[in-house]
C-alpha cells in the first residue's frame, strides 16, 4: 500500500486518507497544564481538577483501584464538640491551637495566608478548607513560628513537595556539617528537612538546625529516646518526656511508628529483608522482649494531647515498609497501613494535623495501588513516600531508581516525596549527594505537577522552550533549575554563545534550521532575540568546580575558561564571534566547529 492509498481505520471503521487524516486524538480530560495556555499541548490525561474533593489534582483510576474514602477529618471531631445549624461548636472556653482547629472554626490564619501566597493557584479559603478536611497539613510548630519558619503546606491540592533527610551518624559528620547540609538542601529545593541524627550531640544538632531553618523540621524521636540506653528499657515516661522536649525546641513534625503491632510481626518472618525502618525494628524488638503491645500505640492519645499543645504535625511512620521489591505490598505492610488509618482518625479527634508515611521499595506496576489504597484507608490524609525505588540492583544510583517511582507516586496521589541520594544503602550522604538527591526529586515533583495540570507549573518549561528555540543561551540558562551546571556543560565544548551547539554543529542544528524557516513561529519571539553571538563570561568558581569534577578538560583549559579575556574563536567578550551564521559563510562556520569543537560538534 502506498502512502496515498485510502485505508480503513480500525478504530473508527471509516475510510481515510493517510496524507491528511487525524484519526488519533488525545482526550481532553483535564486541560492545558500551562496557566497561560501558551503551549501547544492539546489536552491532559489527568482528571479535571476539583479542589475541595478527593480529586483535587489526580490521575484517572486504573481498573480495580480502591475508590477514595467518603470520609474526611470532619467525620472525626472531638467528642465534646457539637453540631449546630450546620456548624461545629467547641465547648465553652475552648482556645484553638492547631491549624486544623483554626480551620474547623472557619479562621484563616497568617500561616494559611502565607501558604496561599506560595501556592498562587489556591485561595486562602481553599487552603483553610483543605486543612479542615485533613487533606492538607501546615507543619508549623508554634515555637518554630516564633523564629524564622516560613509556613508551607503538604497536600494533593498543592504542588508536590520534597523532603531532605539529614543527620549525623555515629561514624560520620557533626552539627556544623549538618546545618550546612540543611542550608544546602533548601538551596536546592527541599521543602522540609528531617533531622535523623543517631550520633554526636543529637540535642545540639537538632536545636541548631531548627534555629537556622526556614523550612519545617521533622524528627524520629525514638532515636533520642534510646540514647545511652537499650531499647528494652524504654517506657512511657521516657517517650512523653522526649516528645515534650523536642516539641519545645520547635520540631514541626514527628514520625511516630505506632502502627507496628504485635499481631503484624508474624507476617514479617518470611520477608527477604525483614524490617528496614529503624523505628519499626526497634519497636518490634521492644514488643518481643516485653511481650506487650507497641507502647507508641497504647500511648497514642497521650501523644496526641502533647502534640496538640505545640501544633506538632504527625508523620505517622510506616515501620513495616518494604525494603526490597520482593516484600512490597505484602500482608505486613498493608495491615500496618490499615492501622495507620485508625491512628489518623484518632489524631484528628484531638485536633492534630496528620500526614502518613508510605513505602520505600515498590515495583512500578504496584505504585498506583499503594497510593490509592492509602487514599481510601487514611481518608485523604497527605501521603509522604520514600521514593519508592522501582529496582534494587543499582546501589550508587538510587536517587535515579527512586525518583522514577517518586514521579509515579506523586502522579497517583502522593503529596510529598522523601528524597533518596546516591549514597542510599551504602553510606551517609555528603554535600554533593544532598544536591543530587534534591535535584532528582525536584524533577520528580515538577514532572508530576505538570502531568496533574496544576495551574502555572508548566509556564517556566514553556518559557525555557521559547528561549531554546530562539537560541538565546543566556535566557536558556537563567530559566534552568541549575544554571551553573547547564552553563559549565555548554562551555566545556564551546565557550561562545552562537546559533548552534556542540552536539549538532552548524550544519545539523535543527533548532537553527527551524528558526530560519519563515513559515514557522519557532524562535521568533521578539523579546528573546539577540543580535550577535558572543563569548560567554568567565566561569564562576561553582562552574569551575563542576568541570573539575567531570575531569573532561585538563586543568590548563579550565583555568583558561575561568580567566579568559578572549575566546578560542577570536572574539572579545561581548563581540560578535566569527562562527555566527549572520557573519560567517557556511564554510567558515564549519571550519570553526571542526577545529574548536572537534568530534563532539558533529555527534548525533
Amino acid at each position: 500500500m502506498t502512502t496515498s492509498e485510502p485505508r480503513t481505520d480500525r478504530r473508527t471503521d471509516r475510510r481515510t486518507d493517510r496524507r491528511d487524516d487525524k484519526p488519533y486524538t488525545l482526550p481532553a480530560i483535564g486541560g492545558n497544564p500551562s496557566s497561560e495556555a501558551a503551549g501547544t499541548n492539546p489536552g491532559s490525561f489527568a482528571r479535571e481538577a476539583r479542589v475541595g474533593t478527593p480529586w483535587t489534582f489526580s490521575s484517572p483510576d486504573s481498573a480495580g483501584m480502591p475508590a477514595p474514602s467518603d470520609k474526611t477529618a470532619w467525620d472525626f471531631m472531638p467528642a465534646d464538640w457539637r453540631r449546630e445549624d450546620g456548624r461545629w461548636i467547641p465547648p465553652v472556653g475552648f482556645e484553638p491551637v492547631t491549624q486544623l482547629e483554626h480551620a474547623r472554626l472557619g479562621t484563616v490564619t497568617p500561616a494559611m495566608r502565607r501558604v496561599a501566597e506560595r501556592e498562587p493557584h489556591l485561595t486562602e479559603i481553599q487552603v483553610r478548607d483543605e486543612v479542615a478536611a485533613g487533606r492538607m497539613v501546615i507543619p508549623a510548630n508554634t515555637m518554630h513560628l516564633a523564629q524564622q519558619l516560613d509556613p508551607m503546606c503538604i497536600g494533593r491540592a498543592s504542588k508536590t513537595k520534597i523532603n531532605a533527610n539529614l543527620g549525623a551518624s555515629p561514624v560520620s559528620s557533626g552539627t556544623d556539617e549538618e546545618v550546612e547540609k540543611m542550608r544546602w538542601s533548601v538551596r536546592w529545593g527541599a521543602d522540609t528537612i528531617m533531622d535523623l541524627s543517631t550520633g554526636g550531640d543529637l540535642d545540639a544538632c537538632r536545636e541548631a538546625i531548627i534555629k537556622a531553618s526556614p523550612a519545617p523540621v521533622g524528627t524520629v524521636p525514638i532515636y533520642s529516646m534510646i540514647l545511652g540506653r537499650q531499647i528494652e528499657d524504654l517506657d512511657a515516661e521516657m517517650v512523653l518526656a522526649t516528645l515534650e522536649h523536642q516539641a519545645r525546641q520547635g520540631v514541626d513534625y514527628f514520625t511516630i511508628h505506632a502502627g507496628v503491632l504485635q499481631e503484624h510481626l508474624p507476617f514479617v518472618r518470611d520477608r527477604l529483608i525483614g524490617i528496614v525502618s529503624r523505628g519499626g525494628s526497634l519497636l518490634a524488638k521492644w514488643m518481643i522482649h516485653h511481650g506487650k503491645q507497641n507502647l507508641m500505640y497504647t500511648l497514642w492519645d497521650d501523644i496526641c494531647a502533647l502534640m496538640r499543645r505545640y501544633d506538632v504535625t504527625f508523620s505517622i511512620g510506616d515501620g513495616l515498609r518494604p525494603g526490597g521489591l520482593a516484600d512490597a505490598s505484602d500482608e505486613a505492610q498493608l495491615r500496618e497501613l490499615s492501622t495507620l488509618g485508625e491512628l489518623t482518625e484518632r489524631a484528628w479527634r484531638f485536633g492534630v494535623q496528620v500526614m502518613v508515611e508510605g513505602p520505600g521499595h515498590v515495583p512500578l506496576d504496584q505504585i498506583e495501588y499503594n497510593m490509592k489504597l492509602q487514599r481510601q484507608l487514611c481518608h485523604g490524609a497527605p501521603f509522604y513516600v520514600l521514593g519508592p525505588l522501582v529496582t534494587d540492583i543499582f546501589p550508587g544510583y538510587d536517587h535515579i531508581t527512586s525518583c522514577i517511582g517518586a514521579t509515579n507516586a506523586a502522579w497517583h496521589g502522593a503529596s510529598m516525596l522523601c528524597y533518596v541520594t546516591p549514597k542510599e544503602h551504602v553510606g551517609l550522604p555528603k554535600k554533593d549527594d544532598v544536591k543530587q538527591g534534591c535535584i532528582a526529586y525536584k524533577i520528580a515533583a515538577h514532572a508530576a505537577d505538570v502531568a496533574l495540570g496544576i495551574p502555572g507549573t508548566r509556564d517556566r518549561d514553556d518559557e525555557l522552550t521559547r528561549a531554546r528555540a530562539a537560541l538565546n543561551w543566556e535566557r536558556h540558562f537563567e530559566l534552568s533549575f541549575d544554571p551553573d551546571t547547564a552553563r559549565a556543560y555548554h562551555d566545556e565544548d564551546l565557550d561562545v554563545d552562537t546559533d548552534f551547539c556542540a552536539m549538532c554543529g552548524h550544519d545539523w542544528c535543527s533548532v537553527r534550521i527551524s528558526k530560519e524557516i519563515q513559515e514557522f513561529a519557532s524562535g521568533k519571539e521578539e523579546q528573546l532575540q539577540w543580535d550577535k553571538a558572543k563569548v560567554s563570561a568567565a566561569l564562576s568558581p561553582d562552574q569551575v568546580e563542576i568541570l573539575e569534577k567531570r575531569g573532561v578538560l585538563d586543568p590548563a583549559e579550565i583555568h583558561r575558561l575561568a580567566s579568559k579575556t578572549r575566546s578560542k574563536v577570536g572574539a572579545e567578550v561581548g563581540e560578535k564571534a566569527g562562527c555566527h551564521s549572520d557573519v560567517a559563510a557556511t564554510h567558515e562556520a564549519r571550519r570553526v566547529q571542526e577545529e574548536q569543537v572537534g568530534e563532539a560538534s558533529t555527534a548525533g
